[in-house]
């Protein structure tokens, strides 16, 4: 019954800002750790971005100062703000859900985004 569902990919051009958005259900939302990961075609997955239960967010290192997550515990939802954007970007992009307690963990079907002139 857990499900976590992506919105919000597009096609967007080089410089430009898009934001994706995950809907979890079937799950305690606020215990769980989220994140972003993202996959590119050739490439493997790499986590983008993450934000804990507490509200602590990482970024990796590519997308730091550009990219933004955020949670509303009330909403159960966690949204990806991405500014700035850049051709190597464009991937497949998927919302992770993980509590340390529970032997599963959670994947969304994935958004794409496209940046290209």
């Amino acid at each position: 019954q857990a499900q976590l569902v992506e919105s919000g990919g597009g096609l967007v051009q080089p410089g430009g800002s898009l934001t994706l958005s995950c809907a979890a259900s079937g799950i305690n939302f606020r215990l769980y750790n989220m994140g972003w990961y993202r996959q590119a075609p050739g490439k493997q997955r790499e986590l983008v971005a993450s934000i804990s239960s507490r509200g602590s967010t990482a970024y990796a290192d590519s997308v730091k100062g550009r990219f933004t997550i955020s949670r509303d515990n009330a909403k159960t939802t966690v949204t990806l703000q991405m500014t700035s954007l850049k051709p190597e970007d464009t991937a497949d992009y998927y919302c992770h859900a993980d509590y340390r307690y529970s032997t599963a963990v959670y994947w969304g079907r994935g958004t794409l985004v496209t940046v290209s002139s």
